[in-house]
């Protein structure tokens, strides 16, 4: 009887330390931080900034998500940084998923796209190049262009680049090193492209500076 006795007793106290040691753990790393909802923050970032976290070309947005300073401080950025490119990627990235639940992906109204599943970017690329050549052949089929032959026009040079098949302004802005990206080149072009970002189509001319 002892015997079980003490055995009996020694377990209860491995089992009292082990308890003890998983409290102090917890205590000492706290919570497991919440999963992100799949959102590929370094994907929208490569988007809106080239993936430079630090980026600041004086346009009004900052760091590799693009924050203008009243987002940034209305979702409580400014407990970590004055501005988003003097707070680190984390931090940048903590910032993005509360105004993601505030106000939606759509807060990044071009990039957002890029921070999706792949299966759903695929299906978002296939339909713009579906709708693409459509709005194209209607331009095309103008009575005032009807016979107007028109010369083919380099895709880019004397500051300027002609649309292709599959191009996004943040791509544009990336490869074409534009100053302010995609937002910068949108404003230039709004006369072209018109108020949706997010929709370009082949053969339309943009300004790059």
């Amino acid at each position: 009887m002892a015997t079980e006795y003490s055995a009996r007793s020694r377990r209860t106290a491995l089992g009292a330390v082990l308890a003890g040691a998983a409290v102090g753990a917890a205590s000492l790393f706290g919570p497991a931080a919440p999963a992100s909802a799949g959102v590929n923050w370094d994907a929208v970032a490569r988007c809106e900034s080239g993936g430079n976290w630090k980026i600041n070309t004086g346009n009004g947005y900052y760091g590799g998500l693009q924050f203008s300073r009243a987002t940034w401080n209305g979702y409580g950025g400014k407990k970590y940084a004055a501005r988003a490119d003097l707070a680190s990627r984390s931090e940048q990235i903590a910032v993005a998923e509360k105004v993601r639940r505030g106000q939606g992906i759509g807060a990044w109204p071009v990039c957002g796209k890029k921070g999706g599943s792949a299966s759903a970017a695929t299906r978002s690329e296939r339909a713009t190049t579906k709708a693409a050549p459509k709005r194209a052949a209607t331009r095309k089929a103008a009575p005032e262009r009807a016979t107007t032959t028109v010369a083919p026009q380099p895709s880019s040079g004397a500051g300027t680049y002609l649309v292709r098949r599959g191009d996004t302004l943040s791509e544009i802005a990336v490869t074409q090193r534009v100053d302010g990206g995609w937002r910068a080149l949108h404003e230039r072009n709004r006369a072209v492209v018109g108020d949706d970002p997010g929709l370009i189509f082949p053969g339309q001319r943009l300004r790059l500076r």
